[in-house]
């Protein structure tokens, strides 16, 4: 968990159970050209981590190994304790149902009201909820997004925010324990980057998510951070909370966090 007064990992709570991911010398290769190299990191239960870099450090790949979607050439990947690396598809998927993926291009369907959006998680993974049980989990994560007036609309009458959000809202109707944001401030305005990023801390503070968060945007980064790694040529260059990247005197820091 975080310490609340220096938004960093105290050293008595570092033991196994607080870890929910765990990952110990990742490799990752495309076409011979290898993304991560002999990567490590742990995400703790409760915590915002926010992993920077510049675009091709292997930022997306990271969390794309984490859940499955790629398989990594060396290294140990383990989630809530499972190895999944050596899971067979069946546990693989009821894995995945405790980890939430919000997109870069937030990825909703746009045959579907904002509703039916939402609904279709829910029939998959929470099936033995009824109909008024998944409207009032709908109406309720609407809600905790601000667009509970979007419900009967379609995707192509909202803004690239509202977007967002819709897609945030399905992402957390499932409940789940961790959640992965890829890049979830490109895109948008200023104006709207900020409200994502003070959702991000809502979602943390009213779901206890674990989260990790991808992106090269420095607010974002700022407001949501309580603990950030940097990548460079896939690997760890950096690793600690807000204050030490800010008083960081290193070239490559300060090109971020001018």
């Amino acid at each position: 968990m975080i310490d609340p007064q220096t938004d960093a990992i105290t050293p008595a709570k570092t033991n196994s159970i607080n870890r929910v991911v765990e990952i110990k010398n990742l490799r990752k290769s495309f076409g011979g050209q290898e993304v991560l190299k002999d990567l490590s990191l742990q995400l703790f239960n409760g915590e915002n981590l926010v992993v920077l870099g510049k675009s091709g450090s292997g930022k997306s790949v990271l969390i794309k190994c984490i859940v499955g979607l790629l398989n990594p050439e060396g290294g140990t990947i383990n989630v809530f304790g499972e190895n999944v690396g050596t899971l067979n598809p069946d546990d693989l998927s009821e894995l995945r149902k405790k980890i939430g993926f919000l997109f870069q291009s937030g990825a909703l369907y746009d045959s579907m009201t904002v509703k039916q959006n939402l609904e279709f998680p829910l029939r998959r993974i929470r099936k033995v909820l009824t109909k008024a049980e998944r409207d009032e989990k709908i109406k309720e994560v609407l809600e905790n997004v601000g667009l509970a007036d979007a419900i009967n609309k379609m995707p192509s009458q909202l803004s690239g925010g509202m977007r967002k959000r819709i897609s945030l809202a399905r992402t957390i109707v499932v409940d789940p324990l961790i959640m992965l944001y890829d890049e979830p401030t490109t895109g948008l305005d200023p104006v709207t980057s900020d409200e994502i990023s003070l959702l991000i801390n809502k979602i943390q503070k009213k779901y206890k998510t674990a989260s990790i968060i991808i992106t090269h945007d420095i607010e974002c980064a700022r407001q949501t951070a309580n603990r950030i790694i940097m990548l460079q040529d896939g690997e760890v260059y950096l690793e600690g909370n807000l204050e030490r990247f800010e008083k960081s005197k290193d070239p490559l820091i300060k090109s971020f966090f001018k």
